[in-house]
């Protein structure tokens, strides 16, 4: 074989390495978040970025009001990429 077209195969093998190791990965996790806040609803609990637990009031198409605490005027509007991480309101089951 050639010096070049080893130097070649060798620089795809990397690219792909990268690829499956790098890139792939954060695609999946963009998607997961993406997917995350498209599925929010009013009365879901969230973590904040920064660490504070509320719950949704009101959502818009890049917004959501979020309240924090026992106390019902701590209402935080803030962007919906400030949310790491969203729990689902538990529906009342008939018993």
């Amino acid at each position: 074989m050639d010096s070049n077209a080893f130097m070649l195969i060798w620089m795809v093998v990397l690219i792909a390495v990268m690829y499956f190791l790098m890139i792939r990965p954060q695609k999946k996790e963009q998607n997961r978040v993406k997917a995350m806040l498209a599925d929010m609803a009013v009365g879901d609990s969230v973590v904040t970025t920064s660490g504070f637990y509320g719950v949704v009031i009101d959502l818009t198409e890049e917004d959501v009001i979020i309240e924090f605490g026992n106390n019902k005027n701590c209402r935080i509007p803030m962007r919906k990429a400030a949310i790491a991480e969203v729990e689902k309101a538990q529906t009342a089951e008939a018993e």
